[in-house]
């Protein structure tokens, strides 16, 4: 019985994920054209980046220091206008050597 669960579980998850990426394909044909829409997509993945790691970041050491540290440096990063993975690498980066 468990087994049936936890495929079920798969299943489940494999249809919500496809279709988050479904949908909007089959509904918006062409380019986007409302600049708010556009803006918010455009931020999207650094928003996600931030709220999957940021957490992590600060609480994976024994102080948040190295985390708080290496935040900073990513905002520098970003401030400079380095891209979604030089900024990821240089948090990890940072937060490793200062642990």
């Amino acid at each position: 019985m468990e087994q049936h669960s936890t495929i079920i579980y798969i299943l489940l998850a494999i249809v919500v994920t496809n279709l988050i990426r479904v949908i909007p394909m089959a509904f918006i044909k062409g380019q986007i054209q409302n600049r708010f829409v556009r803006s918010f997509l455009y931020y999207v993945p650094y928003v996600t980046l931030a709220v999957m790691t940021f957490p992590d970041m600060v609480l994976a050491a024994p102080t948040p220091w190295p985390g708080v540290v290496a935040l900073l440096a990513g905002i520098t990063a970003a401030w400079f206008r380095l891209g979604l993975f030089p900024v990821a690498a240089i948090c990890c980066v940072v937060a490793y050597l200062l642990i």
